[in-house]
């Protein structure tokens, strides 16, 4: 997994209304050196209706929609907001960045980690044979609290996840080293006779 000292992680979520989807949140959080420096939070107007569903698994209400600003507005915003910066995001490849290259905003170059292809790699190992991939659902399992389904927690939740999993590499590398160190060590088979 490529190591990251600095990144964002975004998230989006959409009304889908025959077959198409229509952004309605857009959010990411800014990270140096594991802390969150800044963060982008923006509701996205549309005309289309909001599906009843839809409300009840994000809390975005009808109103807030009629008052965000427009989807030109918030992408050029968030485009400024990423720079140069590398992007990650959970299964955002097949989702998110598609709807943002349609609306206008190709950012593929910027994306440099899919944590879900992290998760399912590491699925049987540092998860332990987790059967449900879900953001939610691997974020609990490491003990990261958040609430799905808002595009800031979530953005929040996958840097955590990308942390840990940083983490975990880190740990696996320092006691490999040690590992070698000893094996080098032609007089460590006799370290247990001095502990006597």
């Amino acid at each position: 997994m490529e190591t990251l000292s600095h990144f964002i992680a975004f998230d989006l979520e959409f009304n889908t209304v025959n077959d198409k989807s229509h952004l309605i949140q857009l959010s990411a959080v800014k990270i140096d050196a594991d802390t969150e420096i800044d963060h982008f939070n923006s509701y996205v107007y549309t005309d289309v209706p909001l599906q009843s569903f839809i409300n009840g698994l994000t809390g975005i209400t009808a109103d807030k929609i009629a008052q965000a600003p427009k989807i030109e507005a918030v992408l050029s915003a968030f485009k400024a907001f990423v720079s140069d910066y590398p992007l990650i995001g959970y299964n955002a490849h097949k989702s998110d960045l598609p709807i943002l290259a349609e609306n206008g905003l190709d950012l593929s170059n910027h994306y440099r980690v899919d944590v879900y292809d992290e998760a399912f790699e590491r699925r049987s190992t540092d998860l332990n044979g987790i059967a449900n991939l879900k953001l939610t659902s691997v974020a609990d399992f490491l003990g990261i609290k958040g609430r799905g389904h808002n595009s800031l927690e979530d953005a929040r939740m996958t840097a955590h996840v990308y942390q840990h999993f940083m983490e975990l590499d880190a740990n696996k590398a320092l006691l490999d080293q040690q590992e070698t160190i000893s094996g080098d060590n032609p007089f460590a088979d006799l370290s247990g006779w001095f502990d006597q």
